[in-house]
């Protein structure tokens, strides 16, 4: 019997159902991707990037029809549009690199057998499984699907269930390139669904949260697969006291809200330094409190809803515990509109860390602000975290570059936030909770899908089994 699910409209009205691979199908398709595996991992670099670069004109081709879906799933437009223009660009980016990434060619004499030639390969693994995130659904999803077909694998893709709707375009671009739908597949479903692709695959993608990063990551372990893990934040900003104000406003807001606070690498956290931290309220205050929702028309307003229903609800009831905590919500909140939910951004002073508002993922547009006194003490408490996904820092250059080499992220941006979601070529590690495995950024992005296998060769005389006879010998 087949297994329905609805995806929620984010603006409210009717939701989408669709049908949810059952582990039979998760398997005929890996069956089928594994089958094409070979002849694809045989083609040449340049011949592989030549088909993603016809892949990616026929996505092209359906922008609209793309962008128009990615609207349906997240409610928003402008970025519906920007999220298919990076998933293109980073098609264009490792259609270039790859060839010189996959030239490398390691051969020599060992140091420790001189008689030993060796030459290494880079095999890639067969069959790849990403399990995507909802809030940039496409982008997210083949930022670490392109880069494992560059290597040469096959690659199944389980977007998430809150946002299915991109799939249909997505796959019919996938139908007009023949050798990439070969190797290139999408199940649909919910956890059970991203379980058993975890179950099939030689490796394991997953973005998301870190509570279902620790499920993916547990059954990769018990299958002894590799597991690339991008999880949860709590970014820190650090205001420091050589900072401009008003730059530091604008900054701290956009960095906080942007795409709703839907993004791992928002700033949840703001801490301004005390001989600022009057002015820099004001004026993130009024930043705030001119920002506008969507919720009349999906392009027009800066943010737009929340993408997965309960996510409203977890925003909700931390602002809520922290009010009751002695906070001050100066702007800002949840509206709740034809079964939609906005928040409006959210600024509040009177926190503290014993919140589960700076302990726990937020996930949406709200703005904690704290004062410091001391560089050391800025530190301390952006670096009081689990997490360590990314920080930001603004001041005076050389300061803020000081303070950001001892906080604890993988990513710090200076004089700037989320710098991150800008440079793809830069790797980084997350730091903590927020995730494990090699970088998704830079030549690791496709690196990470190889082996290395050595080719060791003896030109030497072979070792006879005498060699290693026991013979009566005077002891030292």
């Amino acid at each position: 019997m087949t297994n329905f699910l609805v995806a929620a409209n984010p603006r409210g009205g009717e939701g989408h159902r669709f049908a949810a691979a059952d582990p039979a199908a998760v398997d005929d398709a890996a069956g089928r991707l594994r089958a094409a595996h070979r002849r694809w991992a045989a083609r040449s670099v340049e011949e592989r990037s030549t088909f993603l670069a016809r892949w990616r004109n026929a996505l092209d081709e359906r922008r609209g029809e793309i962008v128009a879906a990615l609207i349906e799933d997240t409610g928003r437009a402008l970025l519906s549009e920007a999220e298919v223009d990076g998933a293109l660009r980073r098609i264009d980016y490792w259609c270039g690199a790859a060839t010189s990434v996959l030239a490398e060619r390691s051969v020599g004499m060992s140091a420790t057998v001189p008689s030993v030639r060796f030459e290494h390969r880079l095999v890639p693994f067969e069959l790849v499984g990403v399990v995507a995130p909802w809030n940039f659904p496409l982008l997210l999803m083949l930022i670490d699907a392109v880069p494992a077909l560059a290597a040469g694998c096959a690659v199944l893709c389980k977007p998430s269930e809150h946002t299915p709707r991109f799939v249909e375009p997505l796959m019919d671009a996938v139908a007009a390139e023949p050798e990439i739908a070969a190797v290139f597949d999408c199940v649909r479903g919910g956890a059970d669904t991203g379980a058993a692709v975890a179950g099939v695959a030689d490796a394991v993608c997953f973005t998301g949260s870190v509570a279902t990063g620790r499920k993916v990551g547990a059954r990769a372990g018990a299958r002894l697969i590799p597991a690339f893990l991008e999880l949860g934040g709590k970014d820190p900003l650090v205001v420091l006291a050589d900072a401009d104000v008003e730059t530091a406003a604008a900054i701290a807001l956009r960095g906080s809200v942007l795409a709703t606070g839907q993004a791992c690498q928002s700033i949840e956290r703001v801490y301004v330094h005390e001989t600022l931290y009057a002015p820099f309220v004001e004026a993130i205050v009024a930043a705030a409190s001119a920002v506008t929702l969507n919720t009349q028309q999906v392009d027009r307003g800066h943010l737009g809803p929340f993408i997965h229903p309960g996510q409203a609800d977890l925003v909700e009831a931390q602002l809520a515990e922290a009010v009751a905590g002695g906070a001050t919500l100066h702007c800002g909140g949840l509206q709740r509109r034809n079964g939609g939910a906005w928040c409006a951004p959210a600024v509040l002073t009177g926190v503290h860390h014993d919140m589960r508002l700076f302990a726990e993922e937020t996930f949406g547009p709200v703005v904690p602000v704290m004062a410091f006194a001391s560089d050391d003490e800025a530190v301390r408490l952006a670096n009081d975290s689990e997490f360590g996904l990314s920080a930001a820092v603004l001041g005076a250059e050389e300061h803020a570059l000081a303070v950001a080499r001892r906080l604890c992220a993988g990513a710090v941006s200076v004089n700037d936030a989320g710098l991150t979601t800008q440079v793809g070529d830069v790797e980084k590690d997350s730091f903590g909770v927020s995730g494990v495995g090699r970088s998704r950024m830079g030549t690791s992005g496709l690196v990470r899908f190889l082996r290395r296998q050595a080719l060791l060769v003896q030109t030497g005389p072979a070792a006879p089994l005498d060699a290693f006879r026991e013979v009566a010998r005077p002891r030292p």
